[in-house]
């Protein structure tokens, strides 16, 4: 484990190790971000000690279409967590957000560095706001934010909770390397399936109703004309 006060990424700070050969299920986890960044280069708001900011390293027997089974796997391990440490029931947005009572209490980036055509590693960064006060947050934020304390009214200890977190996440991850996929279960943790979609990816826009996901992820949009479109990634906003 790699402990700084204050860093400017966990994810850059994670494949840094990981060019220097750093093994699987190295850590690197903060108090404070500088510049944390959530999907499509979104900075990432935590107050100092407010959150579980942290990234770790993988280097999966996974193809580059398939890496999205660890978002998977640990968006699920999140979501055991919270539930098992607060009694919350934590939902997922595809493609990688962490939802309770409709609003975002976290996200997942993946990001992955090539081989050739094989996946050198990959490096999962994971923050959850856990104490931090919904109120302090710009008031522009793209969705609606909330916390665990915010939805309790009490504060939650950090630590327990990210030990929590880490058991299940190791548990998930071996699952995943024994042959089991996450799918069924991520599915049934999507707030997004049954709903109107619209989604905005590389200049394209495909709206529809999001009807389910395949085995590595993509989101099956039915379209108006009746084509089942499937989306590798984008932003997402739903309707209804």
């Amino acid at each position: 484990m790699v402990y700084r006060p204050e860093i400017g990424s966990t994810n850059d700070e994670a494949k840094r190790l990981a060019r220097e050969g750093a093994p699987e299920g190295t850590l690197v986890i903060t108090d404070y971000q500088a510049r944390g960044r959530g999907r499509l280069d979104r900075g990432w708001v935590a107050p100092r000690g407010s959150s579980l900011l942290m990234s770790i390293v993988f280097r999966p027997e996974l193809a580059a279409r398939q890496i999205q089974r660890l978002t998977m796997s640990c968006g699920l391990a999140v979501a055991d967590a919270i539930e098992q440490q607060t009694g919350l029931r934590a939902g997922l947005k595809w493609p990688n957000d962490i939802v309770i009572a409709g609003a975002k209490a976290g996200g997942i980036l993946t990001e992955i560095e090539m081989a050739g055509t094989k996946v050198e590693f990959a490096v999962v960064g994971m923050g959850l706001n856990v104490n931090l006060d919904p109120a302090l947050l710009p008031a522009d934020m793209p969705v609606a934010a909330t916390s665990l304390r915010h939805e309790l009214g009490a504060e939650v200890a950090r630590l327990p909770l990210l030990q929590a977190v880490l058991e299940r996440i190791e548990e998930r991850i071996l699952a995943l390397r024994a042959g089991k996929s996450p799918h069924d279960e991520w599915a049934e943790r999507l707030v997004t399936l049954g709903k109107a979609v619209t989604i905005s990816a590389m200049g394209s826009v495909v709206e529809g109703v999001a009807e389910g996901v395949d085995e590595d992820g993509a989101l099956l949009v039915r379209l108006a004309d009746g084509r089942l479109e499937s989306v590798l990634a984008g932003d997402v906003t739903t309707r209804g």
